[in-house]
């Protein structure tokens, strides 16, 4: 998307959850440097935030309360500053949630209790939970926008007629539903199996999205590079009203997903494989074996970004031979993630050896929990376990319904 770094900084608000990875490289893909926001007086300094939210809404608003950066976010949007939230970035935006990190610790018998937890209070609303009752949850896939503003951030990824030109991904279980107090707030609605809600928000140099830009392809970085462009320009703040059909509906769309077998070969370089039944040897008839070296069909990260720019919508990575030595020390894998994640734009999921082990040397225990989160710093979004589910789900029912993390 650009040649030269801009002249803009991007301010990042990362508290610390989740995979922000990807979002880094999107900005930087656009030419924007970025510098981390470390302490509260760095937001009043800010040319531009971003603020990527992941995890639970208590977790977010609990790290912004406890390091200060809540009264210093709300003087910020109260100024009319830039600012572009991405999932939790945008639910924070509004006067409370529903949702709480265990909701075990919210309930009463069988009835959940539905105090609510506080947000910025930038927008009037409240966020709640789709209806378990009556669609799945939570809301994953790619899925379209209706245009209720037109927006120089969206200058990229409109028609001429405010259309959005393609579907953009998201992943949540809660949402923010359009009422008539934050109606002038809604830039985007969305349909999920028939219940609409708010996809993205502007007033003014405030914006706000539930989807994932970083993750939504070349839609989701033409909307990063509109929205920052229009900072640059001065232009963001100019929107417009667009008259609304209420008949029109989005839906979740079909996904092409590429799954690639990773392997070491003899060499001990990771290669994408493939065989029946995992066995991946070419057939050697001089061999006293008759099994040649590993089927190469090319490097993880090569390949995966050839089928990304080929239209797919989700990279699978399967360790289809788990952990040699260790689990965090399988550190080839973790550097596909990392460089695959710099020019992959598209969900990145990782599964095979994402088990708790006791390293053999150190005698420390890992839980499938600690491995699966650094694979999600590495850059990955999804993560697939196996065997270590399983004897999860045993213990569970062992030990008589009691959780223990």
């Amino acid at each position: 998307f650009a040649t030269m770094t801009k002249k803009l900084t991007v301010s990042l608000l990362d508290y610390g959850a989740g995979n922000v990875r990807s979002v880094r490289n999107a900005i930087t893909s656009c030419g924007y440097s970025i510098i981390d926001i470390t302490s509260p007086s760095q937001i009043n300094e800010a040319d531009v935030i971003i603020f990527p939210g992941v995890g639970s809404y208590e977790s977010a608003m609990t790290v912004l309360q406890t390091t200060g950066y809540d009264n210093a976010l709300r003087a910020y949007l109260a100024a009319d500053r830039p600012y572009l939230g991405i999932c939790l970035g945008m639910q924070t935006l509004f006067e409370s949630s529903t949702e709480y990190k265990d909701d075990e610790q919210h309930s009463s018998g069988n009835e959940s209790k539905t105090e609510e937890l506080p947000g910025l209070g930038v927008i009037p609303g409240h966020v709640i939970k789709f209806d378990e009752t009556k669609r799945s949850v939570p809301h994953i896939g790619w899925n379209g926008t209706i245009a209720h503003q037109s927006s120089p951030a969206m200058r990229y990824m409109q028609d001429d007629n405010n259309k959005s030109k393609d579907e953009v991904y998201f992943v949540h279980s809660y949402y923010a539903p359009i009422t008539d107090t934050n109606s002038k707030w809604v830039l985007t609605r969305t349909t999920y199996e028939g219940q609409e809600y708010i996809s993205s928000v502007q007033k003014a140099n405030v914006c706000a999205t539930q989807f994932h830009p970083e993750k939504s392809g070349t839609t989701g970085l033409n909307f990063l590079k509109g929205f920052l462009e229009s900072v640059e320009d001065g232009t963001l703040s100019n929107t417009t009203p667009i008259a609304v059909n209420p008949t029109d509906h989005t839906e979740l769309v079909k996904r092409v997903v590429v799954a690639l077998d990773v392997r070491s070969n003899d060499n001990g370089d990771l290669v994408v494989t493939k065989g029946d039944q995992y066995d991946v040897r070419e057939k050697d008839d001089d061999a006293v074996t008759g099994r040649g070296g590993v089927r190469n069909l090319g490097k993880p990260v090569s390949l995966a970004a050839r089928y990304y720019e080929e239209g797919a919508d989700e990279i699978a990575f399967l360790n289809i031979t788990s952990f040699r030595q260790g689990v965090i020390e399988d550190m080839p894998m973790l550097q596909v993630l990392e460089e695959a994640s710099k020019s992959i734009f598209v969900p990145l999921t990782v599964g095979g050896g994402i088990r708790s082990y006791t390293d053999p040397e150190s005698g420390k225990v890992y839980s499938a929990l600690e491995v699966a989160s650094r694979y999600f710093r590495a850059g990955a979004d999804k993560i697939s376990i196996g065997s270590d589910a399983v004897y999860a789900a045993e213990d569970y029912y062992a030990s008589g319904g009691k959780k223990t993390g």
